[in-house]
């Protein structure tokens, strides 16, 4: 899933270039490393990239050299219509092999631990199962869903796997800091493991309005009109997630494992500091560009622009140059920065 528009992370975002092609962490692109991290365990002909139909060229320039398919959205539906659209089309090739159905834009960094989670998942899923991997917390995190356990259900590849009772919106502090005392919530991370079948059969029982133009889009795969049909009905979808179109209602098991591969959902320019820990300079500053520190602590830049930046005492502050835009926020306050697009849009820039 790669079609997010990334309004957290102006002005290096945009909507030309949104978050998942950015290289916020590491020396590739969100999306680039997601492809390589799973392609050890699937072929890139077998690979299927949701996009809004905006971000084809970058896409495109993303996969060059594969053969991965891109999947175009006229416009952003959420992640019950992404994932619909995606099984549409697996649906034609392999109806009963389990998809894996991953963000784009987060961060792993133990790509091995992670494949081994997948690779337990998509074992499960081949029963019929729903599944999604589960993170297990290191802290009491506000920003994210979690998802509450039961008992062991099974084993998969050594891994244990446990009975879903419910997913939880994001908490508020008191109850984050019970979820990981209790030791039996995980961070929702949005990876999910089903057949083709099983989640199209899914979003039919439990989400018909989404499931009635899905069907309409079905029908045209293939034919001359797609692209008419596609750019008709997917605007008209319900934008709804799949946690709140699928998830939280079935009654088909639902299973998760608990994984631990320093997973980050890179959900604001706050994340970004955290992931940087191993640069931060004696005072606590990540300088990710040219940037001089004085009596400063705690500070992120994120610059892409060949000019210095000066931090000159001061505590806890972001600074993103971009050719875009200037960002000077709280660090604690980074989640904010998602208004910024449109207050600029509001103001005609």
């Amino acid at each position: 899933m790669a079609g997010g528009a990334g309004t957290r992370f102006w002005p290096a975002s945009s909507e030309r270039l949104p978050k998942q092609f950015l290289k916020v962490v590491g020396e590739q692109s969100l999306l680039a490393q997601t492809l390589d991290r799973i392609r050890p365990l699937v072929p890139d002909e077998r690979v299927f990239i949701v996009v809004n139909r905006s971000h084809i060229e970058p896409t495109s320039d993303t996969v060059k050299g594969r053969a991965a398919n891109i999947l175009a959205e006229p416009i952003g539906r959420n992640t019950a219509a992404c994932i619909g659209l995606a099984a549409l089309h697996i649906a034609r090739v392999s109806p009963d092999d389990p998809m894996v159905v991953l963000p784009a834009d987060h961060f792993i960094r133990d790509d091995e631990g992670f494949r081994a989670g997948v690779s337990a998942a998509v074992e499960i899923a081949k029963s019929g199962a729903l599944v999604t991997i589960g993170v297990s917390p290191d802290r009491p995190e506000t920003g994210f869903g979690y998802i509450e356990t039961g008992d062991i259900a099974g084993e998969a590849l050594g891994e244990d796997f446990f009975r879903v009772v419910k997913f939880v919106e994001k908490p508020p502090l008191e109850k984050a800091l019970e979820y990981v005392a209790g030791g039996r919530h995980l961070w929702n991370s949005g990876i999910f493991v089903f057949t083709a079948k099983t989640i199209l059969r899914e979003i039919e029982l439990l989400a018909p309005t989404l499931h009635e133009g899905l069907a309409e889009i079905d029908r045209a795969i293939g034919a001359p009109d797609y692209d008419e049909v596609l750019s008709a009905v997917y605007p008209r979808l319900e934008a709804i997630s799949i946690d709140y179109a699928v998830m939280e209602k079935t009654t088909a098991p639902v299973h998760a494992l608990k994984s631990d591969f320093g997973w980050s959902d890179v959900g604001s320019w706050e994340a970004v500091y955290h992931l940087h820990a191993d640069k931060c300079d004696a005072e606590g500053n990540v300088l990710l560009g040219t940037g001089i520190t004085a009596d400063s602590r705690g500070n992120l830049l994120y610059s892409t622009m060949d000019r210095p930046v000066a931090f000159v005492g001061v505590e806890g502050l972001t600074v993103v140059d971009t050719a875009d835009g200037l960002l000077v926020a709280r660090l604690d306050r980074s989640q904010d920065v998602k208004h910024v697009p449109s207050l600029l849009k509001a103001r005609g820039r």
